[in-house]
């Protein structure tokens, strides 16, 4: 058979087809290009947006291939270069990208550097290391004067010292006085003093700033001396301030010849303390509460007039202020009639206020084990043997021996 033949077939197929056949086979047709129409739209749209990704990822492949930006520190400014301080301490004279403004730039704005040319790229906001810039309290404590017992006599010292000056500044200046720059805390573990200083941050409008010793001694050369002046810095920005060190003998030690690297950064890092100390007036308003167990460990330059000015001592809780301190931490916690806190406070001598709040907690925790609402005396009494033993085991069974 011809291809013609068949051609012809199919026309007369087509004629004999009712006209209704063929209205539908075209309708078919139809729905089948506009529905290829939408899929060809679908996949070119896709295409697009894959398109698009492509160009992000190469983008970010880019920018990972780039070297690090140096970051450092405006020193000087001349007029078409600038004299910056580099992260590791070293100086440069380095050209200034055209793009930047030139009135924005000042000594001690924080920029970013090429770390090929060392050209100034872009001002960065200013920063502090994480870990000092974690240590800001944004929210006031909510320790207040009032849950401190057995001591009225430290708590007014520490007024004194500190609220005075931050609450009546013209006061001082028309007296002619020179108010206290810093205040040393001292005492057993457990006393109260990190409590004191929340207290008092509490009944201020300044801002707490709290850590510990023992963060500022860093490995590397350089860093812990960077971090206590980042602590200054974000204390002056931040004023009024209350700077709280914890621990303080961890940086403060007395200077010895020593000849290992990490005792000398020690030593380094409590210089640059001193200097900071230093760098600011007493009627400013940055005020420096540092807390210790171990006085006599400390560096006497850091006792002297004009840094620590006063020492505070906060011993352990004499009868009665250990009969306020279990009227405190008990005023929420329901208690039996015949729980005698007088006759406790008797059986608690050498207690710090650690081991009063220990001493209720463990009767608690005893009350809820025997399914009851309310402490009794058997409570107290158990708690009592568990926290004895606690202390002989931690050689505590007398601590005023130890402390004086």
């Amino acid at each position: 058979m011809s291809a013609g033949s068949g051609s012809e077939d199919r026309v007369n197929s087509l004629k004999n087809t009712p006209v209704t056949e063929l209205r539908k086979q075209v309708n078919e047709l139809t729905q089948t290009s506009q529905n290829l129409l939408t899929e060809k739209l679908f996949l070119e749209n896709e295409i697009n947006q894959l398109k698009k990704r492509i160009s992000r990822l190469d983008d970010e492949i880019r920018i990972m291939r780039e070297p690090p930006f140096i970051v450092g520190y405006i020193q000087d400014l001349t007029d078409n270069h600038a004299i910056v301080r580099s992260s590791n301490g070293t100086v440069f004279q380095v050209s200034v990208n055209s793009s930047i403004d030139r009135d924005l730039l000042k000594p001690g704005t924080r920029i970013s550097m090429n770390q090929d040319t060392l050209t100034v790229i872009d001002i960065l906001n200013d920063g502090w290391d994480p870990l000092v810039a974690s240590r800001e309290i944004i929210e006031k404590p909510d320790t207040m004067y009032e849950e401190i017992g057995g001591m009225e006599e430290q708590i007014n010292q520490l007024k004194q010292a500190i609220e005075l000056p931050l609450n009546k500044p013209d006061t001082f200046k028309k007296m002619g006085l020179t108010p206290p720059k810093g205040v040393l805390l001292t005492g057993p573990p457990g006393t109260g003093k990190t409590m004191m200083a929340r207290a008092l941050a509490n009944s201020t409008s300044a801002t707490f700033i709290g850590l510990v010793g023992s963060e500022l001694a860093q490995k590397y050369i350089g860093e812990g001396g960077r971090l206590v002046r980042e602590l200054f810095d974000l204390a002056k920005q931040k004023s009024p301030t209350i700077i709280f060190i914890d621990e303080i003998d961890a940086i403060g030690s007395k200077r010895l010849d020593s000849s290992t690297s990490g005792d000398r950064e020690v030593q380094r890092t409590l210089m640059q303390l001193l200097a900071e100390m230093d760098g600011f007036d007493a009627t400013s308003n940055i005020k420096i509460i540092a807390a210790t167990n171990r006085p006599e460990l400390l560096d006497k330059a850091l006792l002297r007039p004009g840094r620590l000015d006063r020492i505070i001592e906060i011993g352990l809780p004499d009868k009665d202020g250990r009969l306020d301190i279990l009227r405190i931490i008990s005023k929420q916690i329901p208690t039996d009639k015949e729980v005698n806190l007088q006759q406790v406070s008797v059986q608690t001598k050498g207690f710090s206020g650690a081991e009063l709040k220990a001493l209720i907690m463990e009767a608690g925790l005893n009350a809820i084990s025997n399914n009851r609402e309310s402490i009794s005396r058997e409570d107290m009494k158990l708690a009592l043997d568990i926290v004895n033993e606690n202390r002989v085991e931690l050689g505590n069974s007398n601590p005023e021996a130890l402390y004086g």
